[in-house]
């Protein structure tokens, strides 16, 4: 049987960091089998790249500015259109505006796939311009994906276009997965249910982005006591949240790793006890790394962002749920996750068991498949 020939179109591809790189990863490794996989993305550089990334095409056309966070490649457009002759679906990333406008001046008549990551939500210059191409692009998909009903019920344009809306979960990698299982394994075998440290372990992962609440969380972990936190993430701003550290009196107890390798970075999902993503903002729409601490049966405390962030955790089931921004809610739900051991292990226990129900990767690309040949059905 013919394998569809699928085109995927995203800002960057790995080894860029970030959550939607690492679901096109995902889609394009793990299909790579299944479907013609390609994806179009631009290099961080001003060269021409084009490579066999395990089974996928990757095409990297050279970046020749970068606005915002957006990078514009002068040939997007022509190669956009070139490849999409040759498609029977085009899966594109959104929030990404240059690649939406590419898309509907390619001329392409077959089906297109949006997954809906986020809304734009800081750039309000940027979105004056995008939003009339936005809602063009919204009316010509032929489906939206979304992970949760956060993600339509705190969109400014989504709901209009419910009909069209399919949710797949995403799912853990299974190296990381695979490291959560051994884990799992060894504290049965050795018959441990948590470190045996004195202080309670709390555990941060990302980048020190703006919205992302690393000033709120090292407010509120200065009303905690004891307790040691971990800041397992890199960024522009980690010198001036050293400096905060040490103004508030934390920075003996508080540990930033920098920059980690995978292996390093289970290590620090095993050795935690409570894993924490403050999150401020609705930029932050699912966190992936809540997933990933959870496979490792660790509770999480977010935060009730009108976004999938409160989807993904499950407010007294699989951790504790807080408003944004708010210091002294984060502090007592810290400080309620030291306090009462029991309770806290049994909420990781839950977590592990609604990640194997729901954050699998391969129910993610299973999902994701079955929705391309649904479409492509459609013409036949």
């Amino acid at each position: 049987m013919k394998k569809l020939r699928v085109l995927q179109v995203n800002k960057y591809y790995y080894p860029h960091i970030g959550g939607i790189e690492r679901v096109v990863q995902q889609v394009a490794e793990g299909l790579a089998d299944k479907t013609e996989m390609t994806v179009l993305v631009s290099a961080e550089d001003r060269n021409y790249h084009e490579e066999d990334v395990n089974g996928a095409k990757l095409i990297r056309l050279p970046r020749h500015i970068k606005f915002g966070s957006m990078p514009i490649s002068f040939g997007l457009f022509g190669t956009l259109r070139k490849l999409s002759k040759q498609q029977d679906v085009i899966h594109l990333h959104m929030p990404f505006p240059i690649g939406d406008l590419a898309c509907l001046l390619s001329g392409y008549k077959g089906k297109i796939v949006l997954w809906w990551h986020s809304d734009v939500v800081r750039q309000k210059k940027l979105l004056l311009l995008y939003k009339p191409v936005m809602k063009r692009m919204l009316k010509r998909a032929d489906a939206i994906v979304v992970a949760t009903r956060g993600h339509i019920d705190g969109s400014a344009y989504l709901k209009p276009y419910q009909e069209k809306c399919y949710f797949i979960p995403y799912g853990v990698d299974p190296s990381i997965e695979e490291k959560a299982e051994q884990y799992i394994a060894e504290q049965k075998t050795c018959q441990k249910t948590q470190n045996n440290q004195s202080l309670t372990r709390f555990l941060f992962v990302g980048r020190y982005a703006y919205y992302k609440g690393c000033d709120v969380l090292l407010e509120a972990f200065a009303k905690v006591n004891n307790a040691e936190l971990i800041m397992a993430g890199s960024g522009g701003r980690e010198e001036e949240l050293k400096h905060k550290a040490k103004e508030l009196g934390i920075a003996e107890r508080t540990f930033f790793t920098g920059k980690m390798t995978e292996e390093e970075l289970c290590r620090q999902y095993a050795e935690c006890d409570v894993f924490v993503l403050p999150s401020t903002a609705r930029s932050e729409a699912f966190g992936i790394v809540q997933i990933e601490a959870m496979a490792f049966g660790k509770p999480v405390i977010n935060t009730m962002l009108p976004s999938g962030v409160p989807y993904v955790s499950i407010h007294n089931e699989t951790g504790l749920t807080v408003e944004p921004g708010s210091v002294d809610k984060l502090a007592e739900a810290m400080q309620w996750m030291v306090e009462h051991k029991e309770e806290r292990l049994q909420m990781g226990e839950r977590a592990r068991t609604r990640m194997k129900a729901e954050y699998q990767l391969e129910k993610m690309t299973t999902r994701t498949l079955e929705l391309y040949k649904d479409l492509v059905k459609e013409n036949k």
